[in-house]
């Protein structure tokens, strides 16, 4: 699964993952491979990506929007 994580200065992630973990408005949720298709908005708070070796990052968001499609998650913030 590809995950973008954008800021509308600079791309802060863009790689390969396991699972990215959002603070979404109405509750955190995981988002893993061959996940259904969604758009979501997101509240304050930290998403939490475990990349394909294991390898755990952490970014604090203030908002944003995620969309997820075809294992392809974009993700767009304000930090």
């Amino acid at each position: 699964m590809h995950l973008d994580i954008i800021t509308p200065e600079k791309t802060l992630y863009s790689g390969d993952i396991e699972l990215v973990k959002l603070p979404g408005t109405l509750g955190s949720f995981e988002v893993l491979k061959n996940h259904a298709p969604i758009i979501s908005t997101l509240m304050e708070g930290r998403i939490k990506v475990k990349d394909e070796v294991g390898i755990i990052t952490y970014f604090d968001i203030t908002s944003g929007v995620v969309e997820v499609l075809n294992n392809v998650v974009k993700v767009l913030v304000e930090s």
